[in-house]
């Protein structure tokens, strides 16, 4: 359709002598058109995040995960920054923690190496 629409605007340019307006004819057109697909574009990315959160949140019902979780996309940019932070600060702790359990798990094997030797 849209090839179609510029093809008759092609043809009626000698009609038209090339005018001004035939050219705002077609600008004015194509702008309406671009400004049409963007909220086009926008509704289906919005309908398919709305589709991937409710698999998010069924997949976080139905797993080990924390329930509080679900729903979260509803919370402020303050609110989800301190969750954020929450949720790195507890996984550096458990880094942390494994970083200490595998430093004394060494520390262990060469004292008992020293014990056996």
């Amino acid at each position: 359709m849209a090839v179609g629409v510029v093809v008759v605007w092609a043809i009626s340019g000698p009609l038209f002598g090339f005018s001004d307006t035939w050219q705002l004819v077609i600008n004015t057109g194509t702008t309406i058109v671009t400004f049409l697909m963007v909220f086009l574009i926008q509704n289906s990315q919005n309908r398919d995040s709305a589709a991937i959160q409710v698999k998010l949140d069924e997949l976080i019902r139905v797993s080990a995960a924390r329930n509080s979780m679900v729903g979260i996309e509803h919370l402020t940019d303050d609110e989800l920054d301190d969750i954020r932070n929450k949720c790195e600060a507890r996984a550096q702790a458990e880094k942390a923690g494994e970083e200490t359990v595998e430093k004394t798990g060494k520390e262990a094997r060469r004292a008992a190496e020293r014990v056996a030797g």
